[in-house]
């Protein structure tokens, strides 16, 4: 369905977090820290990692509040044991609206001739209500879990959630005891969208009425149509109180672990030593005891697994799938964001296996990051030629860098060769030998990390003076490749030339005057339904009879109940400073006891996505102007310093000369010149490497997503989407040439999604020293007249019809309101 908001698109909220005295558990016996990562002087006490209740370490029990997913309780049939995942923070009550009458206050669409209604006033709280959804769709731990049965090194993944949060079973089937994540779905709420899709978990989903242009089809055996996917947050990063504590373990173990961690198709992606001997080193022990369900299908995850002793099985609703034992991985989207779980994992013996907490995973991968991050650019403070370069420059030399190992006694440059590549040393130590005039090799100097060597391979055709060799145990390198460095960066003496690589940063704006500001909320009178979310709904109204606006409202309740309050105000402050023909105009907000309302331009083309279900792709005309639409929207937005992270057709709307908006801001973030954000964010076929590897991200981002939008657009699907998340995520990771290419994607138009589709964010078209015009320049936009697609005068080549400024054709009927919320006047808006 077309919308101006994020439409059954949970973008992935965490939890309420309740603070450390809420914490009633305490540990037994001191457990050793990690040096490196010791907390701020001023932070609190961390939260204690609990245990199973029959865990080794035999830590005391935290209460638990859980979720319930369609409004029913489950209450277990026998006693129940506490879990890992009972310790973590419970949900707050979510407020019940009021149910009202079967008769809605607003109908369906009317033609543009049938009578206007009067817009909802602040003072009648607006009555609008989101419509009960008639399913949900399944959104973590996707993949098949039969792979056990191959492969005993392969994860077990799981599902969403099942009715009520109950975990349904077969008649003949005793009641079974519930341990390490069941209880999560056993209590106080419904309807909380978690970590993950929010068209997945919220029950507001959208239900048009048959008939109508691309409506999604009752289940009379008709085909429904395609899902809009929606995007996973993360969530605000609470790190700063999280400490990485290590839990004893022996040779035998380590290795047992590092060896399931590396079976894992996904994790070994994301893996380096340093990282993988912490993870294993901070897994803490759990048991269960037969019968016992150390996850339940449909309750969130906090913790990813390793199993050690015993046997164990997966059921699907309540039926066996598949059996594994010692040495596989399950669990594991659970450590990227709040999921899910798809599948149960029951024990069918006593059983021994390790944890690690999404936190604490999160922690090590951002802290070894920024860490690698500093050592790097330390390293290239240290060299002759870079001490002058600016540190954005360095900051993208940094990405550039690759990690090269040695064996001892291998060489690595040789004498007389000629030089393409620039060596730090970041483990080891080298010899240096050198021939004399009657050709004996001698031995001129050792040099340790941080030392480095082939600086001259940057500046001259010069062959190497001296042979390099790796000492034992073996010696690890940080290259840089000359070829890389000329065109991404430029020469050196370019760059001490000039402070500055990129296109300039023009400061944030301020506020856009708007030309509406004049119009009251009681002023406007409802014409139609544009679209309904999960939060409120769009409708499209009309000011004196005159001009017409998109009026989205947002529910203040599910505001804070899900903690958004960040997130609208981001969504809101971004839109007012932004005044582009590629991007949806904010006009007003206003708000009132019950909703919150963002008066915007109205498209009344459709949505992008709807109009290529319709044509299944598009020809490379059409698939060139809306990418050119896209790329003039980033260019406003980077030259802000606004990284816009969740471009997809769902969120691009035609407006009456076809041409294309972005819209949806809910993920869009302001980051300064040469920093980065390490929060997970954007639709899972579309995120970055990364991303996905929590090595902090930028606007590169956004060029990435655009190989990956030119690709949808000429085959009517992403290049990277597997079955579950985890699958798709380890697709991206393999990166863009492991993607054979359809021979209807012209070769132009492959050599672009290529370009911006590098592994490297520094090497990514758009990222480098000409900045976004490397790819107003590429081929594929040959003779394409950007000066008229800024004035809007070039003609689109799709153009859907829209009869009138109150034309609702393009659109779906939309379901009417049913559902009041309660009014919220914690004052958390005042600003709004």
């Amino acid at each position: 369905m077309p919308c101006f908001f994020r439409f059954n698109s949970s973008k992935g909220y965490d939890l309420p977090q309740v603070n450390s005295q809420q914490q009633n558990g305490k540990r037994d016996r001191p457990i050793e820290r990690i040096k490196s990562f010791q907390p701020p002087q001023n932070a609190i006490s961390t939260l204690e990692q609990p245990q199973s209740s029959t865990s080794r370490d035999d830590h005391n029990r935290h209460n638990l509040t859980t979720i319930m997913v369609n409004g029913m309780k489950s209450e277990p049939d026998v006693a129940t044991p506490k879990s890992p995942e009972d310790d973590k923070p419970p949900m707050p009550p979510l407020a019940v609206s009021p149910q009202i009458s079967a008769k809605t206050k607003y109908p369906g669409k009317k033609s543009a001739a049938s009578t206007k209604k009067p817009a909802p006033m602040p003072s009648r709280g607006n009555e609008l209500k989101v419509p009960e959804t008639t399913g949900t769709s399944l959104n973590v731990d996707e993949r098949k879990v039969n792979y056990v049965t191959e492969s005993e090194k392969n994860t077990v993944e799981t599902k969403s959630e099942t009715s009520g949060g109950r975990d349904i079973r077969t008649n003949d089937q005793e009641a079974m005891r519930k341990t390490p994540e069941s209880t999560l779905s056993q209590s106080v709420t419904s309807e909380i969208p978690m970590n993950g899709d929010r068209s997945s978990s919220s029950t507001y989903t959208e239900t048009p009425s048959v008939g109508r242009k691309h409506s999604i089809k009752s289940n009379d055996g008709m085909k429904p149509k395609a899902r809009k996917r929606s995007g996973v947050d993360g969530g605000k990063l609470e790190l700063k109180d999280v400490q990485i504590e290590t839990y004893p373990k022996d040779k035998k173990t380590l290795d047992t672990l590092k060896d399931a961690v590396m079976a894992n198709d996904f994790l070994k992606n994301i893996m380096d030593a340093e990282r993988l001997d912490l993870i294993v080193n901070c897994m803490m022990p759990g048991s269960s005891k037969a019968a016992t369900f150390i996850i339940t299908e449909g309750d969130i995850g906090f913790y990813l697994y390793i199993s050690d002793e015993g046997s164990y099985e997966v059921l699907r609703d309540g039926k066996w799938v598949s059996s594994f034992g010692p040495g596989v991985v399950f669990g594991e989207l659970a450590i990227l964001y709040k999921a899910k779980r798809l599948a149960s994992i029951r024990a069918t013996s006593d059983v021994q296996y390790w944890m690690l907490d999404r936190q604490v995973f999160q922690k090590i991968m951002i802290e070894t990051g920024r860490k690698e991050q500093d050592d790097n650019m330390r390293f290239l403070s240290s060299v002759s030629i870079f001490r002058d370069i600016s540190k954005p420059i360095l900051y993208k030399i940094s990405d550039l860098l690759r990690r090269e190992f040695y064996k001892t006694g291998s060489y690595i440059i040789k004498q007389g060769e000629r030089g393409d590549k620039f060596y730090i040393i970041r483990g080891g130590t080298v010899t240096v030998k050198k021939k004399d005039n009657e050709g004996r090799s001698v031995t001129v100097g050792v040099l340790k990390r941080g030392d480095y060597f082939g600086e001259k391979a940057l500046l001259t055709e010069e062959r190497r003076l001296a042979s390099i060799i790796a000492n034992d145990p073996g010696t690890e390198c940080l290259a840089l490749d000359k070829a890389s460095f000329l065109s991404f960066i430029g020469p050196v003496e370019s760059l001490k030339q000039s402070s500055q690589a990129t296109e300039a940063i023009i400061p944030p704006t301020t506020v856009v005057k708007s030309e509406f500001s004049h119009v009251a909320l009681d002023e406007l009178e409802l014409v139609g339904t544009l679209g309904v979310g999960g939060f409120g709904r769009v409708e499209l109204v009309q000011y004196r009879n005159r001009e017409t606006f998109a009026l989205k409202y947002l529910k203040k309740i599910d505001m804070v109940q899900q903690q958004q309050q960040e997130h609208v105000y981001n969504e809101k402050n971004i839109m007012a400073q932004c005044n582009c023909e590629f991007i949806i105009k904010l006009y007003a907000t206003f708000k009132d006891n019950k909703y919150l309302y963002f008066l915007m331009e109205p498209c009344l083309g459709g949505d992008l996505w709807g109009l290529l279900q319709k044509h299944r792709r598009f020809d490379e005309k059409i698939s060139r102007f809306f990418t050119a639409c896209v790329v003039a929207a980033f260019e406003y937005l980077h030259t802000r310093n606004i990284v816009y992270r969740d471009l997809k057709p769902e969120n691009l709307m035609l407006d009456a000369k076809g041409y294309v908006k972005l819209i949806d801001f809910g993920f869009a973030k302001i980051i300064g010149h040469a920093q980065k954000t390490w929060t997970f964010a954007g639709t899972p076929e579309y995120v970055a490497p990364e991303i996905i590897l929590n090595k902090g991200h930028d606007r590169a981002v956004d060029y990435w997503a655009l190989g990956i939008f030119i690709h949808e657009l000429l085959v009517g699907k992403p290049p990277f989407r597997g079955k579950g998340h985890l699958k798709t995520y380890t697709l991206i990771l393999r990166g863009i040439e492991s993607v054979d290419m359809p021979s209807r994607i012209p070769k132009k138009a492959q050599d672009l999604i290529k370009r911006l589709c590098r592994q490297i964010p520094a090497a990514r078209l758009g990222y480098q020293k000409q900045g976004i015009a490397d790819i107003k320049t590429h081929t594929w936009f040959n003779k394409f007249e950007w000066d008229k697609l800024k004035n809007k005068t070039m003609v689109a080549p799709l153009i859907q019809p829209v009869r009138s400024l109150t034309d609702l054709s393009n659109f779906d009927e939309c379901p009417s309101d049913r559902d009041e919320p309660q009014d919220e006047t914690s004052g958390w808006d005042r600003d709004f």
